[in-house]
């Protein structure tokens, strides 16, 4: 039965379960770019699942600066850079149930930009 009055939260949790679930079921090989998003900051990971250890990982905490739109850009351009020296090309985009707009579209854009490919 579908629940009609839940919150916020609630949503979130279960389009991060359904993005994850699609994300684990078609694209097994390639290491995941996680997405956590809190009110002050922006933390990007990338995963490999098979191992269970994380690859490479950039936050606004590293940059000692609060989230907004400018500092998501920083984030992806950082995490791409790492990604590359540790020769990961390809990943698969796991938004962590977040909307894809504002500070999530602005890292996902610089990433891309900075040549990593999902």
């Amino acid at each position: 039965m579908k629940q009609i009055n839940i919150n916020r939260q609630a949503k979130r949790k279960l389009r991060h379960k359904r993005i994850t679930n699609r994300l684990h079921k078609f694209d097994n090989q390639k290491p995941r770019l996680v997405i956590s998003k809190s009110n002050n900051h922006l933390i990007a990971q990338i995963v490999d699942d098979h191992a269970g250890k994380t690859l490479v990982a950039s936050s606004t905490k590293q940059l000692k600066q609060v989230a907004t739109v400018a500092t998501a850009k920083l984030v992806g351009e950082d995490i791409a850079k790492k990604a590359l020296a540790k020769k990961i090309q390809t990943v698969v985009f796991d938004r962590g149930g977040n909307l894809y707009h504002g500070q999530i579209k602005a890292l996902a854009d610089a990433a891309r930009h900075s040549g990593l490919k999902f």
